[in-house]
Formats: C-alpha cells, structure tokens, sequence
C-alpha cells in the first residue's frame, strides 16, 4: 500500500537522486519537480533520469520570468543586502521555488512535499515556511533530519554507495570539492574544503576576466529596471528577463559582485560562503544612485530601515509571513517617485557611477549652486546651528557638572 504522494524538489544530482529511491523504499509515490531559475543544467538529461528511478511523474517548470519580476525586483526595490555583504541570491530563490512546488502538490492531491536541504543550513527554513503558509495542511518529509537517513547516509561516500547499489547514475568523482548553487541572480559557493576560513577562494576562478571599460544606461526605474543599453555597441534590451541576463553577462566578465564572506545562518552557527552576483550588484548600485537622487531625505532614512528588515526576513525564510507582506507594501509605496536614467561604468570588478537624470529629481541645480543665491538665506542657518547646538551644550554642561562632583 501506497503511504500517498510526495512532490520532491528535485535537482537531478546526487543527493535528490538518492532521496527519490529512498522516498519509494519508505513507500511513497514520487513526483519529482525541477524549477528553471536560471541555472546551467541538461534539463531533458534531468527528466531522463528521475523516469529512469521511478518518478511517477516529472514536472520541469520554467520559473525565470517570474523569478525576476516577483522576487529578484522586490529585492532591487528594497536595496537588499544581509549583513551589509549579501545580496541573497540564493534566499529570493527559495520563495520561488517552493511556491510552485506547492502549486503542484495541490493540483497532484499530494499529502507530502520533501526536499534534499540539511538539517543545518537555511534553505530547509525558507521552503518549509512557504510551504506551510501556502499549504498549511501539507506534511514535510525532510530526509536530512530523520535520524534513518542521516545516520545511514553519512557524508558523499554512503550516498555514491547507495547509488551504486541501486542503479543511480553518479559522477565517478564529485564535480568540486565544494557545493555549487546557481540561479539568475547570482552562483554560490559552500562547503568543502570552503567550510576552512582560511582555504583561498582564488581557486574558484577559471582563466582571465577581460577587463575593458564600457557605459550601461538603466532607463525607467520606476519600481523596476526597464531597460539597458550598452552605450559601446548600441545593444539595447528591454524586458525584465532579458535585461538581468544581460547585466549578469556584462559583469560577470569584469568580476562584478564577487563576495568571500562569513554569514550567520538563522539557525545560529556561522558560514562561509562565496557568491557571484554580477547583475544584482550592478542594478544595485544604479538603484541607491537614482533613488537618493528622487527620494526624499526622511522618506529614504525609513526605507533604508525598511531595506534591513527585508533582507532579514527574506534571509530567513519568512518572505511569505504578514510582516514581509507589509515591508514589501511600504517599500513600494516609496518607489513611486524612483524613475530616471543612470550611467555607468562597469570595470575591474566595480561599478561607477557616471551622471543620471530623472524627472522626479529633487536636485536643485540653483538652490545648491555655489555661483547663485538662489532662494535661500544663509542667515537662516545661523539659528538653525544653534537650536542644534543646544543639546550638545547640555550634554556637555552635565558632562562638566559630572567631572567636577568627582
């Protein structure tokens, strides 16, 4: 007897391979589902290989539009950066992902979900809670924190075994001594001989990264990017997929948005990780640029706050939680004024900033002009530093009091 359905989040490697026989040992009917978001991966191969295993049924689904406009622009919008270094390329993803996971065990009548994260990182945390809010009666069966599997399956060597055993096509040798994740937003870099802070990341790079100079023109920031034009060439492009692919090949061949970073996981243990995020750092950089030039100084202090909060919920899994809802409402309630064009130059794995322009700007060229007056008067100022001042007199007359007494 069937003990019913499952819908696994399925990659085609080893691990999800390994998971998806195991799933039909414990009983259950495999369905397994493989999001498109970007990544480089022999798809059809994917598909091949889970029929082969026994899925009784494969879904491939193309997410890389929806990617961008409901997940990749909310980020853009919020200026999103966890821990003041990562940009989140792996935690907008997993929203995504599981989103549509659920949409499918819902239309399979499927009682179960599952997935291949460990029971020590955050991406088991974000799928579940987006499943949970999104399908709250479903059941999670995550293999990595059952004690069956993970005491059987020690490290890569128990789970190739099993695959030998069981007819799993494997690599004869891991790919990398390390885990790679990639998506269109950015490619990360985990574990391994990378779990040693100390081991360079130098040996991540393959070949030269060409470097040469070049101006890109993002136009129409209104909430989102609209379109890109490589000022050298003419080449333009114009819709959100096309226009994230392009800034991801332009920066990526300069080195743009490379980070070697230690994280703190959720959970509460620390990481290390390294993440390639060419597209996301350049359309960051133009975004803070073109924003400060539109928004409102008070506007924009509450946003950079509202920014923090974001990252900090999305980081940890709750980007489907009443909280996040509401920051993603605010944040784009300010975004209304944010529209306008910004060059720049992309080289040697940074961003320059080279002039913008907006018909939203509050920059007034004759109120901050040093050649004009304008209307302003200086003699205004005199007593605005004074009622500033009058708290740090205070401070420091208590200050005086205090040294004084002792």
């Amino acid at each position: 007897m069937s003990k019913g359905k499952v819908v696994l989040a399925y990659s085609g490697g080893l691990d999800t391979s390994c998971i998806l026989v195991w799933l039909k040992e414990q009983g259950y009917d495999v369905i397994t589902y493989l999001a498109n978001i970007g990544q480089d991966e022999d798809f059809e191969a994917a598909r091949k290989k889970a029929e082969s295993l026994g899925a009784k049924k494969v879904f491939i689904e193309d997410l890389r539009t929806e990617f961008v406009e409901d997940f990749i622009w909310p980020a853009v919008q919020a200026n999103a950066v966890y821990e003041d270094r990562y940009l989140l390329g792996t935690a907008v993803a997993r929203p995504c992902i599981a989103r549509r996971q659920v949409e499918i065990a819902r239309r399979e009548g499927a009682q179960y979900v599952s997935h291949g994260a460990t029971g020590k990182g955050n991406d088991q945390i974000r799928f579940e809670l987006t499943c949970y809010a999104l399908y709250p009666e479903v059941k999670i069966i995550a293999p990595w924190r059952i004690p069956e599997f993970y005491n059987r399956f020690r490290g890569r060597t128990d789970l190739m075994e099993y695959a030998r055993e069981h007819g799993i096509p494997v690599p004869v040798t891991p790919r990398a001594p390390w885990s790679m994740d990639a998506n269109l937003m950015h490619i990360s870099y985990e574990s391994g001989i990378l779990e040693n802070p100390k081991v360079s990341s130098q040996c991540l790079i393959k070949g030269n990264i060409i470097h040469h100079f070049l101006y890109l023109i993002l136009q129409g920031l209104t909430c989102v990017p609209v379109k890109v034009t490589n000022m050298n060439d003419g080449i333009s492009k114009n819709t959100a997929l096309d226009v994230f692919s392009y800034l991801n090949e332009i920066g990526g061949k300069h080195g743009v948005g490379r980070i070697d970073i230690v994280e703190n996981r959720f959970i509460g243990m620390k990481s290390r990780g390294i993440y390639e995020t060419p597209g996301g750092t350049v359309l960051l950089k133009a975004h803070l640029d073109i924003e400060t030039f539109t928004m409102d100084k008070e506007v924009r202090r509450i946003k950079q706050g509202l920014g923090i909060k974001f990252s900090e919920l999305v980081y940890n899994g709750f980007w489907y939680s009443p909280e996040c809802n509401f920051v993603r409402h605010c944040i784009a309630k300010s975004q209304e004024n944010v529209e306008g064009k910004v060059q720049l130059s992309v080289l040697k794995g940074q961003v320059y900033i080279l002039g913008r322009e907006s018909p939203k700007s509050l920059y007034n060229e004759e109120l901050v002009s040093m050649d004009v007056q304008g209307d302003y008067d200086p003699c205004d100022a005199s007593g605005f530093i004074r009622i500033n001042a009058v708290r740090l007199r205070e401070h420091h007359r208590l200050q005086g009091l205090s040294s004084t007494k002792q």
